[in-house]
């Protein structure tokens, strides 16, 4: 299973890219508009950090489909290690097919349903994500979402990878592992969650009380 961190941050992707632990990273609109940067140069330094590590998602901002077509080819020369994120509306359907014809690589975003799973496999994107928390805000299992895309996946023989989105929780990246997720992306506070657990800091605190005791100034 491979972790992407969903941030524009530089900051955080220099810090845990080199770590082995991070895969990928995805991008949106909201996030690189929170980092108040140039768009494009953020995207270009991101790509540079993520070079030897994996693939950086970018999503297109315009709204007529020629323009989304002609924009994602732009976005997809900025770097090489880049896949366009194009929602999965049926507007951008035709937008998908001739990309991928391209040899463009597709996260299609936004997805909801088991049924605009199939069509994406169906259209070869090579990402397909699941947003889990916006379908828990609406009162969807989005879990068990998780686990029909990923055997109607392997049921079919599709290519495309499955990665989860939208996780707000550790109980969210917990549930997405257990139902074969190929990919989670993961935003920074709940991936740094991930690595903590109380019953680690208190086994670390006992351990050193108790080696306190033995008095021993070096070792080995």
């Amino acid at each position: 299973m491979k972790l992407f961190l969903d941030t524009a941050n530089l900051q955080f992707i220099k810090k845990w890219a080199p770590t082995g632990l991070i895969d990928g990273v995805t991008t949106n609109p909201t996030h690189l508009s929170k980092e108040g940067a140039d768009p494009t140069k953020q995207v270009m330094e991101i790509c540079t950090i993520m070079k030897s590590y994996g693939d950086v998602s970018v999503e297109v901002t315009e709204q007529e489909p020629e323009t989304v077509y002609k924009q994602a080819h732009a976005i997809a020369k900025l770097a090489s290690n880049i896949v366009i994120k194009v929602p999965c509306s049926k507007e951008y359907y035709e937008v998908i097919k001739r990309l991928v014809a391209d040899g463009i690589k597709i996260n299609s975003t936004l997805v909801f349903s088991l049924e605009q799973s199939l069509l994406m496999a169906k259209l070869g994107a090579a990402y397909i994500s699941p947003f889990i928390g916006r379908l828990d805000d609406i009162g969807v299992d989005g879990l068990h979402l998780i686990g029909e895309i990923r055997s109607m996946l392997d049921l079919y023989e599709f290519e495309s990878k499955l990665l989860a989105a939208s996780l707000r929780t550790v109980s969210h990246v917990h549930g997405v592992m257990l139902f074969g997720t190929d990919i989670a992306t993961i935003p920074v506070a709940i991936f740094e969650k991930m690595m903590e657990h109380p019953l680690t800091e208190k086994g670390i605190e006992k351990f050193n009380v108790d080696w306190q005791k033995l008095g021993v100034k070096k070792f080995p």
